[in-house]
């Protein structure tokens, strides 16, 4: 039985808690981009043919995951021309990099270069993200009753309304749900405001301070763990039932090659039954697992891997047009992905749409057919 891999938290400097199967914390250090000298089978492995640029063949907007240094790297930019219509920020519009000097000195230098290279590309942006379990802790510190208040809806109005009329939409909430899907996450917001609460606090000042952005609640594993899209799929009801300013489905997808066939695909139309917009916000897609005892090939995992994008992409591409929101992946290069960091990185994942050289990979064909043949 293999397992899934563990979920990347998109900051610079760790690892989430691992999914279902119970993996624990851990801490990886940050690492430079990898040069394509390193990446030591790129050149070895043919690449797919024919692939189009993807955002010339996505039903909806084609996006990626950037990194502010990513805009000096030339080949990044010119990939990200011929086929991206809409970024995310990675890492640098997360409270952790806004609040790193304190509540008193928010940092925007990274997400207003960003925004302005989106603008300047007429590309369009999709914040990442205001409220999220994993960060903030230690910028909220000390506070509490009407302080913690003020700072908790300041922090929202200072970063929704100084990208207002520059972002498309919010991911305003990020990952509330346990791992397995028991329930809904403890942490210092639902402290003060209860599970439910703080994410309702959030769509409402985060609707005060963007009044035309679409508003996301964002999530990982829901079409992978059904224990955890169940409980993704009674939120979302709690919340519109309370009257929150909830306006778009993030569908993270984070895959991997072992997800049952058909079970993507299921929860794709699960998830549509609410009519909203749907944003598949941060796929990718890794080759590894953590059974030691799997001996298939690199082409037999690769194989599986082009099975489930596909079925994704075209899950998504069947969808009513008005919630086909946009189709990101979570970096364009594989020496980009948060796989491809650290010292474990041996060379041979392919979770991305493109090699380090910029050629496509396997996962780019299987999106393209996906979004030629919808479900």
């Amino acid at each position: 039985m293999t397992t899934q891999p563990p979920h990347p938290s998109r900051s610079a400097s760790h690892l989430l808690p691992r999914g279902e199967k119970g993996f624990s914390r851990r801490t990886i250090l940050a690492a430079p981009l990898a040069l394509a000298a390193c990446d030591r089978f790129a050149s070895a492995e043919p690449s797919p043919p024919n692939v189009p640029p993807l955002k010339s063949i996505a039903p909806a907007p084609f996006g990626t995951a950037i990194k502010a240094s990513q805009i000096d790297d030339p080949d990044w930019v010119a990939l990200a021309r011929a086929n991206v219509s809409q970024l995310t920020p990675e890492w640098e519009m997360k409270m952790e990099y806004i609040l790193a000097d304190g509540l008193e000195r928010p940092n925007f230098d990274r997400s207003d270069r960003i925004a302005a290279f989106a603008q300047a590309e007429g590309m369009a942006m999709h914040g990442h993200t205001l409220i999220w379990y994993a960060q903030g802790k230690e910028a909220f510190a000390g506070l509490s009753g009407a302080a913690f208040d003020r700072a908790f809806d300041g922090y929202i109005a200072a970063v929704a309304g100084r990208y207002r009329g520059k972002v498309r939409s919010w991911d305003v909430v990020n990952e509330p749900i346990l791992d397995d899907g028991s329930g809904m996450r403890d942490c210092h917001w639902s402290a003060r405001y209860g599970q439910d609460g703080y994410i309702l606090r959030a769509f409402e000042k985060a609707r005060i301070a963007d009044p035309d952005a679409i508003l996301f609640l964002n999530e990982y594993n829901q079409e992978s763990v059904p224990a955890k899209g169940a409980q993704f799929l009674k939120l979302v009801e709690r919340l519109l039932k309370a009257g929150c300013p909830l306006q778009g489905l993030g569908l993270q997808s984070h895959l991997w090659i072992d997800i049952p066939e058909g079970v993507i695909a299921a929860y794709m139309r699960e998830i549509s039954q609410f009519g909203l917009p749907i944003h598949v916000s941060e796929l990718d897609c890794t080759l590894r697992t953590e059974n030691r005892l799997d001996m298939r090939s690199q082409a037999d995992r690769i194989a599986a891997q082009g099975a489930r994008v596909t079925e994704l992409a075209s899950a998504f591409a069947a969808l009513p047009r008005a919630q086909q929101f946009a189709f990101t992946v979570w970096g364009l290069r594989d020496t980009d992905s948060w796989y491809r960091q650290g010292d474990k990185d041996d060379g041979r994942d392919k979770p991305l749409p493109f090699d380090s050289f910029g050629r496509p990979n396997p996962i780019a064909a299987a999106i393209a057919a996906g979004f030629k043949t919808p479900a």
